[in-house]
């Protein structure tokens, strides 16, 4: 089975994140941002995929989404990108590419994990400087969470999180616990326990993203030699 049809499980939480083309802005102005949040419930609505979180930034975002079934996270998103470039081209007369490319994914672990993941996505705008609280960016999820009512398209999730989760989200991360999270969303490595990472891996596909970067080491030219005999 292709990969990415074994990586697009459902029942399975995935951090998503895409770039704009070359690192470019993609939303230059509030109606950029409204325009791509209401695609999101329209995605939703179109292939049953629940979105946990979100945040919008300048140039990239952020989405947690919680397929239902096999194959509606790359349903999902197919439809949503090619919605906002079809936006993005008729509103600035524009064309070529917007994104840098396909979108990227990795499955997280529903327990902590997943907390963590939801966490690093909400306050994405108040790390970056734009908001003096993650919940005052208009273009994150982090808003919702202290009102009584939310989008029907966002849902809260495998886990609870907790009668005190915007304090947690407005308190800084450890810088190990954010290199982390970019070493996973730079290699699509699962994020979890170790015996869950290798699992995941194992059932959709991705040994490739555990294994060590760069080239293997070369053997000493005597050991070479001594196996040549």
């Amino acid at each position: 089975m292709p990969r990415t049809a074994r990586a697009s499980a459902g029942g399975v939480c995935y951090h998503v994140i895409n770039r704009g083309n070359g690192r470019t802005e993609v939303f230059h102005k509030p109606q950029d941002y409204d325009a791509f949040v209401v695609m999101l419930g329209e995605a939703a609505e179109r292939v049953a995929v629940r979105v946990l979180a979100y945040c919008l930034m300048p140039n990239h975002f952020h989405l947690v989404l919680w397929p239902r079934k096999d194959g509606d996270l790359s349903r999902f998103m197919q439809w949503l990108l090619t919605a906002h470039v079809r936006r993005y081209h008729g509103h600035y007369h524009g064309s070529g590419h917007v994104w840098q490319g396909r979108f990227k994914a990795f499955p997280i672990q529903q327990d902590d994990h997943l907390l963590t993941v939801l966490r690093y996505v909400e306050r994405n705008a108040l790390r970056a400087g734009l908001t003096a609280r993650a919940e005052g960016w208009a273009w994150s999820s982090a808003r919702w969470w202290g009102r009584r009512r939310r989008p029907a398209f966002l849902h809260a999730g495998p886990v609870d999180r907790g009668p005190r989760w915007m304090a947690l989200v407005n308190r800084a991360m450890t810088p190990a616990e954010e290199e982390a999270l970019r070493n996973s969303v730079n290699r699509g490595t699962p994020w979890g326990s170790p015996r869950w990472q290798k699992l995941v891996a194992t059932r959709l596909g991705l040994e490739s993203t555990m294994r060590p970067r760069g080239r293997p080491r070369k053997r000493p030219a005597a050991h070479a030699k001594s196996r040549e005999k």
